[in-house]
């Protein structure tokens, strides 16, 4: 690899490591000075905490009135969409802002809801044992995690996507990635798509996308793939070095997940993301989160009022 371009790539990784440490800390609805590629704090919304809610229906809801404060599962490393500063310990992006507005039509404070980082993998578990009350964090509603867990939403549509250096010509879709080294997280939905749909592909895997990323900036392989919304805010921190090609070749819609059972917080989950598409406050966090990606806000999906179980 020419020096020049080493020295060029160490830099980007750098800039990386340090845009990812400003953006949490940016991103937590303070006024000040947010950093330039980062969540806009000062732009995001101020969410009206509803008065006299009640929910005798819902158990989950009834032990977070009791405790004074909702417990919200999220992911800390998506750029853009739920990311923990470590030296603050405050968690930022619009999943994140997802969480704030909810939790204020349930009646909490949202500055009180306390975030609590879980896996993928133990999304559901955690759901089920009561170590959260619901989760936040680009969580696909389908039909097999219907078995599990309920889901209000959709709140928002992703959909799988490729990225790459800035400098790659020859892939420009899933359709291109015979022998190429492409990188997903291990166990997740878009990994097994490339599986099973492209098998010429070599898939690596890594227990992060942020390790996948790294791996892509120094040319250990060619593409990483995930959710177009989670890779989005990683290209945004690199722009000169990264790009998202061809178009979504799935559709992933996010919800809230929440204990199978309480069909009383899904539903008044429902309704509070209606109210909130409606009032601007839904298109207002994507415009200082996600947004701050380039891409402007989306329609957001039509939510789904699925009967109880």
């Amino acid at each position: 690899m020419p020096h020049s371009h080493h020295q060029r790539l160490r830099r980007a990784l750098g800039a990386l490591a340090l845009t990812v440490l400003a953006l949490a800390g940016g991103g937590c609805g303070r006024a000040g000075s947010p950093p330039v590629k980062g969540p806009q704090g000062s732009k995001l919304p101020a969410y009206r905490v509803a008065k006299d809610v009640s929910l005798p229906g819902s158990g989950t809801w009834q032990a977070a009135h009791r405790r004074g404060h909702l417990v919200v599962g999220a992911k800390e490393d998506q750029p853009y969409m739920g990311e923990k500063d470590p030296a603050s310990g405050n968690y930022s992006g619009f999943d994140i802002e997802i969480a704030r507005m909810t939790a204020a039509s349930l009646g909490f404070d949202p500055r009180s809801v306390r975030f609590r980082t879980i896996a993928s993998a133990n999304r559901e578990t955690a759901l089920q044992n009561g170590q959260i009350d619901y989760y936040v964090g680009t969580y696909t509603i389908n039909d097999k995690r219907k078995l599990q867990v309920g889901f209000a939403g959709p709140y928002y549509q992703a959909g799988q996507g490729l990225l790459v250096r800035k400098d790659e010509k020859a892939i420009k879709g899933p359709g291109d990635l015979d022998g190429k080294r492409v990188c997903s997280a291990a166990g997740s939905t878009p990994a097994q798509r490339i599986s099973a749909d492209y098998p010429r592909a070599n898939l690596v895997a890594y227990d992060t996308y942020s390790v996948c990323v790294d791996n892509l900036l120094t040319y250990q392989v060619d593409a990483v793939t995930t959710d177009d919304a989670i890779l989005m805010g990683y290209a945004a921190k690199v722009p000169d070095e990264l790009k998202l090609v061809g178009k979504p070749f799935s559709k992933e819609p996010y919800g809230i997940g929440v204990p199978r059972g309480d069909s009383a917080l899904r539903l008044a989950l429902d309704d509070a993301l209606a109210a909130h598409e409606k009032n601007g406050d839904w298109k207002a966090a994507y415009e200082a989160t996600l947004g701050r990606s380039g891409v402007p806000a989306p329609q957001p999906p039509a939510i789904d009022r699925y009967p109880a179980s």
